[in-house]
């Protein structure tokens, strides 16, 4: 029995323009002997195809199932269609419209094909660093505006030469309208130079950069989203010297090796991070030590990790193969500035600190530091989300429209809006100073011109003084909202988990502006809708100093004495008062008693802080977070034994009391109990408190799901033994794993409910 020849027309939605997704449909039509024709449209692609019905059906399956590696289909719809009668099946010119809609693939790794090529010695790209084709190379970082075509790229200075003009426009080709095509012949180059701006090499770059570094100085590599500096890890004197110069005391330095075998020799993988390590996203992952190990001590001192990845672009690969065992590749900046993409400014901000510079002439159009992920609690985590994560959306379960949220001070991220679907920037970091507002601007300005949106909604944080609050502020003829921070890091985790209120959200993290003007970080929250009520929070203590007792952590622990002991912390026979001496400790008291720059703060950060310095691990740290970091550490997991705790009820919400925890502590120090049972100690008590009160909350209200959020989360003692305590106790918990939990996260949250203002 004959089949019916019939006609159907099927639109696809996602990223699924500039990732070969055609050449894709071209190729699996014409195996299924249909005939038709794929155009990019608005929203995607839209596909026209005639033939049996079964192998239009089969098509079907295999379209929906079989993508190619960077596509991501977010939506399938299928229609009957008046059959043509088309005689072959052909890729169509692009509706006028086709991208206004488009969803742009993050730069990603170089694919298994070009690897093949560029190590292939009878291969026309034979070692050639930018080698790309649809499936691999950069995106987000070399595109200027839509659509994404080559003349609004980075790559509109390089004309090809005839062969790789040929593969562009070949539909059966892997490198069909891959806008970066290039080789030896027409694309970029490389040149290495000293940092007096004399050229070295520029015939065989590479080699002489492996060599420099074997030697042990510090090379300045221009990558795909900004400049590394690199050094050999094994190297002691190296890492020191970069250190130094980069006046980055202590903390851990990211590293790259060329395979998973080479880091075996330093690292314990899970089959997970392999894979994490192995994608083609390609971030920095947390891996274990192994110890003894072969790298410097100084790579990630006083840290049970190393932040790890593999090469992902051609370059790293060339350079790698020379056996190293890894190299580090830290983010090419100075302390508190925005990763260098230009040559020159790079030989300008690094004078002091390079030896030597590889570069190509290649221009970054927008930066993009490494993606930074921890596997915890049986899932990925984001420290960082940025190179080969961005610009993915995030998918949202309603329609809104669009807002700009202009996220926190910390971490910053900004995220606009459109349709169902928010878009979350890459990392833009602390804006803390001019060159990282310009860099804020920028993404601004980038993320409406490629999105195509003019948001006229503005969300912002309650803090006054944040740049970015000043920013939206600033804005005319657009309505501004102005969104609490805890309960933006909550409206985060419920939009990317999808679900609405009502919910009882733990936010925890170093600083948050109050609605009562003081400085929260310890927080319960009943979040519904566009609302909040602060049903508990940890109990104001001052902060002497302010931003100083962020600083120096032994300034909260003076504070947290005080207000445990009193004058009776004079008599205490802990290491704190003899380290920091009395007249230094009696400055901070004074303060605290006469009220002069110290706001009160219900942070759990800030506690912390407090108690490493209470028993000993950190007086002063070096970069944000430090000690509570340290704290983690060294904490023994296997401790069940609390501290006592107390809370009281003041007009309906629920304060707990730091007292009872720090004469515990301190009791313990006293009697000669090491920090590691301390630290698991205390772990365990603030997870015992916030189940008990989150009982207590579900009892009143009959709220039976928990979000958490903040950075505090992303220890993983707290986070692990919360998820599994709550869930034990009936409640269902959403978490962090679409963007990270700490204040790179924030600006989500901020344009959910900024949006809910409307």
């Amino acid at each position: 029995m004959q089949r019916e020849y019939i006609a159907r027309r099927i639109e696809v939605e996602g990223i699924v323009q500039g990732v070969g997704f055609r050449p894709f449909v071209y190729q699996l039509a014409n195996r299924h002997n249909l005939k038709g024709e794929v155009l990019n449209t608005s929203s995607g692609v839209s596909i026209h195809v005639e033939g049996i019905d079964k192998d239009i059906e089969s098509f079907c399956r295999e379209l929906k199932k079989n993508g190619p590696p960077l596509a991501h289909i977010t939506y399938v719809s299928d229609y009957p269609e008046i059959v043509k009668n088309h005689d072959s099946f052909l890729i169509a010119g692009s509706r006028p419209d086709a991208y206004r809609s488009v969803l742009i693939s993050p730069d990603v790794s170089i694919c298994d094909d070009c690897l093949k090529e560029l190590f292939d010695t009878k291969d026309r790209r034979f070692s050639y660093p930018f080698i790309n084709c649809t499936n691999c190379g950069p995106r987000y970082t070399i595109i200027d505006d839509i659509p994404y075509d080559r003349p609004n790229t980075s790559m509109k200075h390089f004309r090809m030469c005839g062969k790789c003009q040929a593969e562009y426009d070949d539909p059966g080709n892997r490198r069909f309208h891959a806008q970066p095509n290039a080789c030896h012949d027409c694309g970029p180059s490389l040149t290495l130079y000293d940092n007096s701006k004399k050229l070295i090499d520029g015939k065989n770059p590479v080699e002489t950069t492996a060599s420099l570094l074997r030697q042990g100085f510090i090379v300045a590599i221009k990558g795909l989203g900004g400049f590394h500096l690199a050094a050999d890890a094994e190297n002691d004197k190296a890492v020191c010297a970069l250190r130094k110069r980069k006046a980055r005391e202590e903390k851990p330095f990211a590293i790259m090796s060329f395979d998973l075998e080479r880091i075996k020799r330093f690292a314990v993988m899970e089959p997970e991070e392999e894979a994490l390590l192995s994608s083609y996203r390609r971030p920095i992952v947390l891996l274990k030590k192994k110890e003894p190990n072969p790298l410097s001590r100084e790579v990630s001192p006083k840290n049970k990790y190393f932040g790890t990845m593999l090469p992902y672009t051609p370059l790293h690969y060339l350079l790698m193969r020379h056996d190293f065992t890894a190299l580090v590749m830290t983010s090419g900046n100075r302390s508190e500035e925005p990763i260098s993409i230009d040559n020159e400014d790079a030989f300008n901000r690094f004078s002091d600190i390079a030896d030597f510079y590889l570069t190509h002439n290649r221009d970054i159009y927008l930066r993009s530091d490494d993606s930074i992920v921890k596997r915890t609690a049986g899932e990925t985590r984001f420290i960082r989300r940025s190179r080969g994560y961005v610009p993915t959306p995030v998918f949202l379960n309603r329609t809104m429209q669009p807002v700009l949220a202009c996220g926190a001070e910390l971490k910053n991220t900004v995220c606009i809006t459109k349709d169902d679907k928010a878009f979350v920037s890459q990392h833009i970091g602390d804006l803390e100073n001019l060159s990282t507002l310009e860099f804020f601007e920028l993404t601004i300005r980038h993320m409406k011109r490629i999105l195509d949106v003019d948001p006229q909604v503005v969300a912002c944080d309650l803090h006054p003084d944040y740049l970015s609050t000043k920013y939206a502020l600033s804005r005319k003829n657009v309505k501004v909202v102005r969104v609490q921070h805890h309960h933006a890091h909550i409206a985060g985790c419920m939009a990317e988990n999808m679900i609405d209120g009502p919910v009882i959200g733990l936010a925890f993290d170093g600083t948050g502006y109050g609605e009562d003007g003081k400085i929260w970080g310890g927080e319960i929250l009943i979040t519904e809708g566009s609302r909040f009520t602060r049903a508990a929070h940890i109990s104001y203590i001052p902060m002497p100093g302010s931003a100083a007792a962020i600083k120096e952590p032994w300034r909260m622990a003076a504070s947290y004495l005080y207000d445990a002991f009193g004058e009776e912390m004079w008599g205490l026979n802990i290491p704190l008062l003899k380290e920091n001496g009395r007249d230094k400790i009696r400055f901070i008291i004074d303060m605290i008693s006469k009220r002069i720059n110290s706001p009160e703060t219900s942070s759990l950060g800030r506690l912390f802080d407090g108690i490493s310095a209470i028993i000993g691990i950190r007086n002063h740290v070096c970069f944000e977070g430090q000690a509570a970091m340290e704290l983690e550490m060294l904490s023994d997991e296997s401790t069940t034994e609390t501290y006592d705790y107390e809370w009281i009820s003041d007009d309906n919400v629920y304060k707990i009391l730091t007292a009872p925890i720090i004469k515990g502590i301190v009791a313990d120090v006293h009697n000669g109990v090491h920090p590691p049972v301390i630290g698991g100690k205390f772990h365990g008590t603030l997870i015992r408190i916030f189940i008990e009160l989150c009982k207590i909350i579900k009892k009143d209200t009959d709220i039976e799901r928990v979000a958490l959020s903040g950075g505090v989360f992303q220890n993983s003692i707290l986070l692990s033994g919360m998820i599994n305590a709550l869930e034990e106790n009936g409640f269902k918990v959403y978490t962090h794993k679409l963007v990270p939990a700490n204040d790179g996260g924030i600006s989500l949250g901020q344009a959910i409910l900024a949006g809910m203002d409307i």
